[in-house]
């Protein structure tokens, strides 16, 4: 695989990935160099995974428009702009207290809890309606 593949310095480079007996290979080459790794088919699908979480968040990142709203308008499915991404899995209102429970893109989940008027920027323009 080459297409929109290139190393840091911005020559074309080549990644194959073929299963190697009950494990599976990666083999990464470059005018810079090679790389030849073999891992279990868990860590490959864990890397699989972690790839396409980049690139959502890349996708993301190059066409959402960053919105600022209030932390009492927040909703469930908005993501929180900043380099990693957090996206809101529950919010309840507390009076002048907003607590807000976000979850990586990693599977990991906390609750913070916000002035209602507290300003949180989106990395997503949502629908006003």
């Amino acid at each position: 695989m080459t297409s929109g593949i290139e190393d840091t310095d911005g020559h074309a480079a080549t990644l194959a990935v073929n299963p190697v007996g009950v494990r599976v290979g990666i083999r990464a080459e470059a005018p810079s160099g090679e790389l030849s790794l073999v891992c279990t088919p868990a860590r490959a699908r864990e890397l699989a995974a972690a790839l396409a979480l980049a690139a959502d968040e890349a996708d993301s990142a190059r066409t959402a428009e960053p919105v600022t709203v209030k932390a009492r308008e927040l909703r469930r499915g908005d993501v929180r702009d900043g380099d990693r991404a957090m996206t809101v899995d529950d919010v309840r209102v507390d009076g002048a207290t907003v607590h807000v429970t976000w979850k990586s893109g990693a599977g990991r989940s906390w609750t913070q809890g916000y002035d209602a008027d507290a300003d949180i920027t989106l990395r997503v323009v949502r629908d006003p309606s």
